[in-house]
């Protein structure tokens, strides 16, 4: 017995220790923070910029303003299922047209990123990276997607009627400001959607960073687990 004990002393003095965050250098972890975030945010993109990215994901896919819906309802009522289902189908393609103008923004967010930032992404949350993100793209995201949708829905002539509808809405306190419109609407459900999309792709990272392709963001994010 106490050979035994011996040796497994032995062994637990000889074995290196689990490397942790204390372990990776500033320029390790900023380096490791840079490309994780460079390969999610790219994947949400290629993943949402399609035919079908938001139309045909249930966890992404733009409906009508809770506040339109009982137009909607109403346009189905009387005979107009066609139009109705043909606005909410061009909402999620103007989405879907206009996510690939956020791919220079979350390229340059993240070369602006600094070692106090990496650091604490790393330390922080599961979704620590994407809020970065939305600190430091939201405004300039959508100032970039809505001229896209606006031009996308006004190619719907229902769109500019549902407009008319909600602007009185909204004077008479019925709705909410940012629903007003359809083409601030879909803007902000996009970007949104992509903000839920690179946060998929987050915890997919700090859940199992030997799936990673870098070997350096598979040694970071290893090293918080």
């Amino acid at each position: 017995m106490r050979r035994l004990l011996s040796c497994i002393a032995a062994l637990a003095i000889s074995s290196p220790a689990t490397a942790g965050l204390d372990d990776i250098t500033d320029a390790e972890a900023l380096r490791g923070v840079r490309q994780a975030l460079t390969d999610g945010s790219l994947a949400a993109v290629a993943r949402l910029g399609v035919e079908n990215g938001y139309f045909g994901n249930p966890k992404v896919k733009i409906p009508l303003p809770p506040s339109l819906q009982r137009v909607e309802r109403g346009l189905r009522t009387f005979g107009m299922r066609r139009d109705a289902n043909e606005l909410v189908l061009t909402m999620n393609r103007a989405a879907e047209a206009a996510v690939p103008e956020a791919k220079q923004l979350l390229t340059d967010a993240v070369r602006k990123m600094s070692v106090q930032d990496a650091k604490g992404i790393l330390s922080g949350g599961d979704t620590a990276a994407t809020d970065y993100f939305r600190r430091a793209t939201r405004t300039q995201l959508t100032q970039r997607f809505l001229p896209i949708v606006k031009r996308a829905t006004d190619r719907v002539g229902l769109a500019q009627q549902f407009n008319s509808l909600a602007e009185q809405g909204a004077a008479l306190g019925l709705m909410k400001e940012d629903e007003a419109s359809i083409e601030r609407y879909v803007t902000q459900k996009a970007v949104d959607g992509l903000y839920f999309m690179i946060g998929e792709q987050e915890k997919a990272f700090r859940r199992d960073p030997v799936g990673a392709t870098s070997s350096i963001v598979r040694k970071v994010f290893g090293a918080i687990r």
